[in-house]
């Protein structure tokens, strides 16, 4: 063990023995990097868990990618393809790709009694990924979609069921203008509410061969195929896959085209990744709050101890070596501090994902409570980061130590 270290430790055992005045400021300073990380934690995992959440809402809906006729517009009123493609088993069985899943989308206008309101009908079929709305259900039950048989059934969100005061097993005519105008009339058998409602107002899920009958397309065409993704940053990756995969352009294939849920809804991944610049502001300025209220408490403390300092240069020691033994000091002091602050963080994050304690207005943020996101690799680099920067940022303030000398030690009281 190094003579610098073993002189830290005596100085670290001896804390308590310390003035009162040096004491209280060295709390403060351990106090406020606990504040400070903590404060980083759950800042980092409320917008990670902010963003998961609306991608993973917004992904339900649309998937993270399409496969559609390179004709087809932003209208509901899409170009047909064939579902039976070359490569539907090939994509499904590549690495990364969740589920790739048929759908028609169409738009209708829904009429009861009372009300009518324009929505878009989401036809699917039996491949389809029900594991988000399974999650987001909460009266009746999904639809059960055979080869054979059309079900009359419908999933509505209870944004819609609302509206039209529509409940379980209730009857409501649709009605598709086109030539000629047609209707259909379909039953309730499930409803679902994601809180994400600009979609919650828009989408009724269907038996895919009701909107195929009502195009009078072929059997087997679609409006095109979703595709999910294992790890929505890597999207634009997968999408290269998808297309390498699907976008042959021979004489006698479809000319299709892949689009990414991030080009569908440029508006809300563009709103989410500003999210990103208010962390980073917060982590600074976390990070040189602490910073500076370690420099504080280490001027301090090498003022305090004036006298040590000029002892151990009388012996021989260098500036270099006197220096080592307050930034070991201040190490230890940030440790304690990014410890009681990982303590603070973590547990408040658990309070609030558990429990729900803050609230929040669905209609403005597409939650009823505030989310959180703990991951372990995230809550590593704060701390690995704030440890190297305030350390970083001691080294300054130690080179006072230079500018005492045995003499000047002599008469400092």
């Amino acid at each position: 063990m190094n003579y610098e270290f073993f002189i830290a430790k005596r100085l670290v055992s001896g804390r308590r023995k310390t003035s009162g005045f040096s004491r209280s400021i060295l709390s403060i300073a351990v106090a406020g990097i606990a504040v400070g990380i903590a404060v980083m934690i759950v800042s980092v995992a409320i917008v990670t868990g902010f963003k998961n959440e609306i991608s993973r809402k917004v992904v339900g809906f649309g998937a993270h990618l399409r496969v559609s006729n390179y004709d087809s517009n932003s209208s509901y009123e899409t170009v047909p393809i064939s579902g039976e493609q070359t490569w539907y088993a090939s994509l499904k069985n590549t690495d990364g790709i969740q589920s790739v899943c048929r759908y028609i989308v169409k738009a209708g206008i829904v009429k009861t009694d009372d009300c009518l309101q324009g929505v878009v009908f989401k036809g699917v079929d039996t491949d389809y990924d029900w594991s988000f709305f399974s999650e987001h259900l909460i009266e009746g039950k999904l639809l059960e979609i055979s080869d054979s048989a059309k079900t009359n059934g419908v999933v509505v969100s209870k944004s819609i069921a609302d509206a039209l005061d529509l409940n379980i097993g209730d009857s409501f005519a649709s009605y598709f203008i086109q030539n000629p105008p047609r209707m259909r009339k379909f039953m309730v058998e499930g409803i679902y509410n994601t809180q994400l409602e600009e979609f919650d107002k828009m989408y009724i899920l269907v038996d895919i061969k009701h909107l195929r009958k009502l195009n009078d397309w072929k059997d087997g065409q679609v409006s095109g195929f979703e595709v999910k993704v294992d790890d929505i940053d890597k999207i634009d990756e997968y999408s290269k896959v998808v297309s390498r995969k699907c976008c042959s352009f021979t004489p006698d294939s479809e000319v299709l085209k892949v689009t990414s849920i991030r080009d569908e809804y440029p508006g809300i991944f563009d709103w989410l990744s500003l999210l990103d610049m208010n962390v980073w502001i917060i982590l600074g300025l976390m990070v040189a709050v602490t910073g500076f209220n370690m420099i504080s408490g280490m001027i301090v403390l090498i003022l305090e101890r004036v006298n040590m300092i000029g002892i151990l240069k009388s012996m021989g020691a260098t500036n270099f070596s006197v220096r080592r033994i307050f930034l070991y000091f201040a190490s230890y002091l940030t440790v304690m501090g990014l410890f009681w602050g990982n303590i603070i963080g973590v547990l408040l994050c658990l309070l609030q994902s558990y429990f729900g304690i803050i609230k929040l207005d669905p209609a403005s943020y597409y939650v009823s409570t505030v989310p959180i996101n703990l991951d372990f690799v995230n809550i590593l680099l704060i701390n690995v980061g704030s440890l190297a920067i305030i350390v970083l940022m001691m080294i300054l303030p130690s080179f006072i130590v230079s500018k005492i000398t045995p003499a000047d030690s002599m008469r400092f009281e």
